[in-house]
């Protein structure tokens, strides 16, 4: 491995690693919410839209961790298949499956960009009691959307160029003895 595609291994795990940490804050930031809330009512005050800024946290955390998810093999896969067919079946599989996983991952982020730019062109709002802006939640799908795209695009290029993909093993493909 050449010393540039060296930083951009770096570069794209390090991508994955703090999309996954930028996930687990969204969660720990639900938690937050539903204590203030709790307090709020215990002192018989109301936190107005606290429902909705969770909902928009647990949005983002499930967006954000999905690049790192897929890389950890967390993502569910038909394994049975793959094991039971020679190697180059495999192979062929492995490709077809990383191309229709990136073609349309591309054609939801294309998607979702231009949902995102005319929720900010028409300024729209939540209609609940927290009135957001709603292309601020809408622009983290997006991102986590884009990492996402790079991620399986990175994994169908590893499969390409040395046929095998970049993800770990899930827990219950090593049950499995896999």
């Amino acid at each position: 491995m050449t010393s540039k595609q060296g930083v951009i291994r770096r570069a794209l795990d390090g991508l994955y690693q703090v999309s996954g940490a930028l996930a687990a804050l969204c969660l720990v930031a639900i938690l937050v919410l539903i204590v203030v809330q709790m307090v709020a009512r215990w002192v018989g005050d109301v936190f107005p839209g606290a429902p909705q800024y969770a909902g928009y946290m647990m949005a983002a955390a499930s967006f954000l961790a999905f690049a790192s998810a897929l890389n950890g093999g967390a993502h569910i896969r038909v394994s049975i298949l793959l094991n039971s067919v020679p190697d180059r079946v495999k192979w062929l599989l492995e490709i077809w499956c990383f191309g229709i996983a990136t073609a349309v991952i591309a054609y939801f982020v294309y998607y979702a960009y231009w949902f995102v730019y005319w929720s900010w062109k028409f300024n729209e709002v939540s209609q609940a009691q927290d009135a957001s802006a709603l292309w601020i939640p809408q622009s983290v799908m997006v991102t986590g959307g884009g990492v996402l795209l790079i991620a399986f695009a990175d994994n169908l290029i590893s499969v390409l160029r040395k046929g095998t993909h970049r993800m770990g093993s899930s827990i219950v493909d090593q049950s499995f003895g896999e």
